[in-house]
């Protein structure tokens, strides 16, 4: 069962089970929250971003279950996905011949931050993009 919660100024959190064909669907949430908060400017990255992050889901967790945040600070906006699985991501030199690998390297290439968090169970991914170096709203 996928739940939403939304707050419609500063925040939308939606509980899910992520497949192949999810990161579309996600996309298109993004891209109207964007232009809901006036940060249409931001929608090439942070598109990007969330498909890293959710692909990442998809090939990695058991059980695919996740949690998405989008958090609007100021000109800014955070992304945060979470999961129950321990397992933490890591940058890899991917080779040009690889088909992954790059997610989070991509991720970086588009965002001011990123990072992980441990959580009890599990995980939080984030990445912040627009906004100021010093995270002021």
């Amino acid at each position: 069962m996928n739940e939403l919660i939304h707050s419609p100024r500063t925040h939308y959190r939606l509980h899910l089970v992520v497949g192949a064909h999810s990161a579309r669907h996600i996309r298109r949430i993004v891209r109207a929250h964007l232009r809901l908060w006036g940060l249409r400017e931001l929608t090439d990255a942070a598109e990007l971003a969330v498909t890293e992050l959710v692909a990442n889901v998809v090939r990695h967790v058991p059980g695919r279950r996740c949690t998405i945040v989008l958090r609007r600070r100021g000109d800014a906006l955070r992304i945060e996905v979470s999961d129950d699985f321990a397992g933490l991501p890591r940058v890899r030199d991917a080779d040009v011949l690889d088909e992954g690998g790059r997610g989070l390297a991509l991720v970086g290439l588009v965002s001011r931050a990123w990072g992980v968090q441990r959580e009890t169970p599990g995980k939080t991914v984030w990445c912040e993009i627009g906004g100021s170096e010093d995270g002021a709203d």
